[in-house]
């Protein structure tokens, strides 16, 4: 054996053990946050939909946020896009499917009538504006202009729901502490994931257009994913679809508002049918909500089976 090889199978070790590390952190992370976000909750009296539509959907927003703006400023704009169509379809498919085979997402009304539908007509803002395959400044402000009406309604729905604090035995600055660590676990973790995992595929000479659609767009919805399906373990159903549908709403308002004014995107390798399948997913989990409120375990399979089914088709249209 060579010494080139033994480097190489070496390197092969690190980045294997780097993945279970940032798997092993984005668990923690998300635990954590979703501790830190239950538990402030129940102090400030705030429902938990508007605490996963907010702080927990920003957080776990990160690494989309991160991996758009440096795609776009680094001239790739169709990883910028693709990473928030992609993402956007494996959180409403993959995300609540695993979440709801876990253990029935119980929906409420409000969400049901109220927020899940604004991330429909987000979904279907970004159609219309990419219809000429050009995201540019106007595009991005409007998006930003539509994100900003997403928050001033939420909070509004915050400031309603808010009234007086409840008894919550732990202190805010712990709560806020595992709020932040729990943060920085789901972005540090993921960041090591994508890239450990991206070097493991590529030196086994697995395409990058391979790896754009498996380890990328799946590192970067992995906080979704952890958060989700441990908040839907601890029975706080409320969090894991208030994190799906908050992020798909901060992914399309937020960051490709953000991105597109600082650098205007031209849209190539993104298909209209690409996010036509966006807006399917999130309008499938919006329909399976309107029966009794719930997304029952056969419903989560069935948007898992979807979304594999979606991913199979991707790959053999490479």
């Amino acid at each position: 054996m060579t010494l080139t090889s033994i480097l190489i199978a070496m390197t092969m070790i690190f980045d294997i053990l780097f993945i279970v590390v940032g798997v092993a952190l984005v668990l923690f992370g998300a635990d954590k946050l979703t501790e830190g976000a239950s538990s402030l909750a129940r102090r400030m009296n705030v429902p938990e939909i508007i605490i996963g539509l907010t702080i927990v959907a920003a957080g776990t927003s990160a690494p989309e946020l991160f991996v758009s703006l440096v795609s776009a400023l680094k001239g790739t704009p169709d990883m910028a896009v693709g990473n928030v169509v992609g993402s956007n379809t494996m959180n409403a498919m993959l995300i609540v499917g695993c979440a709801a085979m876990v253990a029935p997402m119980i929906i409420s009304p409000s969400t049901v009538k109220k927020d899940i539908p604004f991330s429909v007509g987000a979904s279907v803002l970004l159609i219309l504006l990419a219809l000429d395959s050009f995201l540019s400044m106007m595009d991005g402000i409007i998006l930003l202009i539509g994100f900003a009406i997403f928050m001033t309604y939420t909070l509004m729905l915050a400031k309603k729901g808010s009234s007086e604090a409840v008894k919550e035995s732990s202190p805010v600055w712990k709560n806020l502490l595992y709020l932040i660590g729990g943060l920085a676990g789901l972005v540090l973790g993921s960041n090591l994931f994508v890239d450990s995992a991206s070097n493991v595929a590529l030196s086994l000479g697995i395409s990058e257009g391979v790896v754009g659609l498996t380890v990328v767009a799946g590192g970067t919805s992995l906080p979704e994913l952890a958060t989700s399906v441990v908040a839907a373990r601890k029975g706080q159903s409320a969090i894991a679809i208030g994190n799906v549908i908050g992020s798909n709403v901060f992914n399309i308002l937020l960051i490709l508002g953000l991105t597109a004014t600082i650098c205007p995107l031209e849209i190539e390798g993104i298909t209209t049918l690409d996010m036509v399948v966006m807006l399917l997913s999130v309008s499938l989990v919006w329909l399976f909500s309107f029966t009794r409120f719930t997304v029952e375990r056969w419903e989560g399979a069935a948007l898992v089976v979807g979304y594999l089914v979606y991913l199979g088709w991707l790959i053999t249209s490479l």
